[in-house]
């Protein structure tokens, strides 16, 4: 497998998120792309839209990314890992850690100087956001995603 955070691979995941980002109860609101992973916030009303959403996603970006690559077969090792968040503190922490994943991951490699600039590949990048096409996240439409995260400091 590539690096995620390559341009080529990195282009086949946002074409995915746009296309994926709004469906049936589920709403991509944030996400962070590693090397060999990504960790998303996502919106949904019901576990079975969770699941169909994740499921969609999922689907979405492993052929894009199969046809990057020149490969077939699957893209993801595992199901994926989910945390219900329930409090303005949890949100905050996860927000927090979503989108500074990957200066965690610079220092674990030793790369201090990364931490201070904004990750070019999460939703919260200029880049991002106001690139060309569509756009790869949705605006939250929860209490806790909206603005009760704000309440925990």
């Amino acid at each position: 497998m590539w690096n995620l955070r390559s341009r080529r691979c990195f282009s086949a995941i946002a074409t995915a998120f746009a296309g994926g980002r709004e469906r049936d109860g589920f709403r991509l609101i944030h996400f962070s792309v590693q090397g060999n992973h990504l960790h998303l916030v996502v919106e949904a009303l019901d576990a079975e839209c969770l699941s169909r959403g994740m499921q969609g996603l999922t689907i979405r970006i492993a052929k894009r990314l199969n046809r990057v690559m020149g490969r077939r077969g699957a893209v993801f090792a595992d199901r994926y890992h989910e945390h219900v968040l329930r409090s303005p503190s949890e949100v905050a922490r996860a927000l927090a850690y979503v989108l500074g994943n990957f200066a965690v991951h610079a220092r674990r490699r030793g790369d201090w100087s990364v931490g201070v600039e904004i990750d070019p590949y999460c939703s919260v990048s200029v880049e991002v956001q106001l690139g060309p096409g569509p756009p790869l996240i949705s605006e939250p439409r929860t209490w806790l995603l909206c603005s009760g995260w704000r309440m925990a400091g």
